[in-house]
């Protein structure tokens, strides 16, 4: 692969939003490219935005992925999703957790929680809905929603194997998760990849 490849993770504090560009970062290691991360952690432990930008490829310079470059957003809530699409490029797609967390402002009555779905629809970018609830669910443990995320991102991203991402993933989570987490990426590199409907 001669051009990088850019991804945004994002999402709220306590999501794990950090773990899983770990185990990107090292998945596209194992898979033999040059890897760049940033964090920017927010208000992690109140609740607040977390974000990571990942990028790989033969050799990667910038940390940043700019506005209008990336291609793919990764979002463990559905609003931060929505509030980074704009570095999506034009052929990027954004793969969405079906989680909603009301931001403080949602929860006073301040504000409403947007129709997220209408949106991203409305602007045309294509967007794969992943069911993390359902899946954290079926394995009775909601810690893995974030590796489920991932296994969907997965299947769009085909130079790196499933062999690096569970590599990866054993590498990166506690030993008495790892089965659980590796269903989970499983269960979520079988969802298929379709619009969502407004």
């Amino acid at each position: 692969m001669e051009r990088t490849t850019n991804v945004i993770l994002c999402g709220t504090g306590g999501q794990g939003i950090l773990l899983a560009s770990e185990v990107l970062c090292a998945a596209a290691i194992k898979s033999g490219f040059d890897v760049k991360k940033s964090e920017v952690h927010g208000m992690a432990q109140r609740g607040g935005s977390v974000s990571s930008h990942v990028r790989f490829g033969k050799k990667v310079h910038s940390v940043l992925v700019e506005a209008g470059t990336a291609d793919m957003i990764l979002a463990l809530e559905k609003m931060e999703g929505l509030r980074w699409t704009h570095y999506l490029s034009p052929r990027g797609r954004l793969v969405s957790a079906d989680i909603r967390i009301n931001p403080m402002t949602v929860n006073t009555g301040d504000a409403e929680y947007p129709d997220v779905d209408q949106m991203v629809t409305a602007k045309g970018i294509p967007c794969t809905e992943v069911p993390v609830l359902s899946i954290a669910r079926r394995l009775d443990n909601f810690k893995v929603m974030n590796v489920a995320l991932l296994g969907a991102a997965s299947s769009l991203i085909p130079d790196i194997s499933p062999d690096a991402w569970e590599a990866a993933i054993a590498e990166r989570v506690p030993g008495k998760t790892l089965e659980v987490n590796m269903e989970a990426f499983r269960q979520g590199r079988a969802v298929p990849h379709q619009e969502v409907k407004a």
